[in-house]
């Protein structure tokens, strides 16, 4: 007889597939019906079209004087701009959003006019300047953020302008277009989502086993740090000594914006491998004088265009207080996180100091016992041998190679954590999120993810970032305003060797 528990499983997994099977053949219905109305309406060409909807959609500006008067226009007209926007090919979508900025911006020569005018009225009194600062002000509103606004008022409006500035993202980091009305359009859009995502209006949902199966899906699909495997996979991380954590928005119902899976332990982990593969209890009852330790694995975005609207770390707090709440004797709160980009960053080092014709990035007994085991010469031959070593990962499977390596990759990987920076910050994406949370760069951990994503991205090590709760507003401050990186011993040794053998 099949236990019961899985044919539970079993049935959640086809009711999932039948829904999204479901759902893809909806969307393609869609698609087509958006191709039938483009087709009705473009017999003139895309560009004309363009010119055609953006005129009928995006009103003028009201006068300063009747600008709380005015009547909003009709809510068709965003429907059919987005009808009309979905239905387009990828370069039509930039030619859009160009003319778009371009065409329906702000008023520059009125802008140029008010601000002479507020020049001329600086000796006059308070009232008059304020008034002329106000209509400055107003004056530099773009005409397409009101568009922007009426969308968001419809059903599925607010997604849709999510999805919107994702392929606005897109168009700047491809380079697609360099204009600056391009990049107004996309710092305009974003000033509009962080205010529609702010923390008051963001609802904190625990995603468990009981939890709808399309946000279980959702929840799987999205995973970008430690990927889900299986049914049994996603049901071991929400369920006992796991939680996991989702910001919502009632304006995006049942779409998570940002989800954090939190490891209930004894102590700070230094591997993932005991919180993502080798748990196996999945229907056992939690022993509350087990938990001390709430550790951060995994925190991902799901909205590419919610990028640069501050979620996680709202998030994160969020959760130390629902935790503390449900555990008030938990003392310990730290992450366990990747260091994506050490190994692409490493292969470079190697490579430049390869054209520079210096090795100090070892010490001449390890240059030499890497020489040894891979049968060259302690010089460009092992250094060419350590380059294709470490972009095969194929080091990992000798135990002497990776007793030989260890104390060179921990004190690259922590100088690459500590010492390498963008604009005076660290230069790796996730320590400078937790950095700018408050958090301590607390430990280094070898052999910590021996995935081959692990292995390929940071040489299998992985980094603590421990929050001490009294530390971080200070710890925070001192990052933000004078890039300032709170460290333990562990790591600035790491970091002093570093740069004791590399001669810096």
């Amino acid at each position: 007889m099949i236990p019961q528990h899985i044919i539970c499983t079993l049935r959640s997994g086809v009711r999932c597939w039948q829904h999204r099977s479901v759902l893809g053949t909806v969307l393609q219905v869609e698609a087509l019906e958006f191709r039938s109305v483009r087709s009705r309406s473009t017999s003139a060409g895309p560009v004309r079209s363009m010119e055609e909807i953006l005129t009928r959609v995006v009103v003028p500006l009201p006068t300063y004087e009747t600008r709380e008067k005015s009547p909003p226009p009709p809510e068709s007209n965003s429907v059919e701009f987005m009808h009309f926007y979905r239905s387009l090919e990828k370069e039509e979508k930039s030619q859009l959003l160009a003319k778009l900025s371009h065409d329906f911006g702000v008023d520059h020569k009125g802008v140029s006019e008010l601000a002479g005018k507020l020049l001329d009225t600086q000796q006059r009194d308070l009232a008059t300047i304020l008034q002329v600062e106000d209509r400055l002000r107003y004056s530099l509103t773009p005409r397409y953020k009101q568009l922007l606004n009426h969308i968001s008022r419809v059903e599925s409006g607010v997604k849709f302008l999510v999805d919107l500035r994702a392929d606005l993202l897109e168009i700047i980091s491809s380079k697609a277009s360099d204009s600056p009305h391009i990049r107004d359009l996309n710092g305009t859009l974003k000033s509009l989502l962080s205010e529609w995502f702010s923390v008051g209006l963001l609802r904190l949902e625990r995603i468990t086993w009981q939890s709808p199966c399309e946000i279980l899906q959702k929840i799987s699909q999205y995973e970008a740090v430690h990927p889900v495997r299986n049914w049994t996979d996603i049901k071991r991380r929400v369920g006992p000594y796991r939680r996991c954590y989702a910001f919502t928005h009632a304006a995006m119902p049942g779409e998570p914006l940002v989800v954090l899976h939190v490891a209930l332990t004894e102590d700070i982990s230094d591997n993932i491998q005991s919180i993502v593969r080798e748990f196996a209890t999945l229907d056992s009852e939690e022993d509350v004088s087990k938990v001390n330790t709430a550790v951060f694995y995994s925190i991902s975005s799901t909205q590419a265009g919610l990028q640069g609207v501050e979620l996680g770390n709202v998030l994160i707090k969020r959760v130390v207080r629902e935790l503390q709440s449900e555990f008030p004797h938990m003392s310990q709160f730290s992450s366990l996180s990747p260091i994506p980009g050490f190994s692409s960053w490493l292969q470079g080092l190697l490579s430049q100091h390869r054209k520079e014709g210096r090795v100090e990035l070892l010490t001449d007994c390890e240059w030499g016992k890497v020489a040894d085991v891979t049968n060259t010469t302690p010089d460009t031959n092992a250094l060419d041998a350590l380059r294709k070593l470490i972009s095969t990962g194929d080091w990992t499977r000798s135990e002497h190679l990776v007793h030989i390596l260890e104390p060179a990759l921990m004190r690259l990987c922590a100088w690459y954590l500590y010492g390498e920076k963008r604009r005076g910050y660290a230069l790796n994406p996730v320590a400078n999120f937790h950095l700018q949370n408050g958090a301590t760069m607390w430990r280094l951990n070898w052999h910590a993810d021996t995935s081959p994503r692990g292995v390929a991205n940071s040489c299998g090590i992985m980094v603590n970032y421990r929050y001490f709760l009294q530390e971080t507003t200070s710890n925070s401050a001192a990052y933000m305003h004078n890039k300032i990186i709170t460290a333990t011993e562990q790591v600035l040794g790491l970091v002093s060797q570093f740069q004791k053998n590399s001669k810096l």
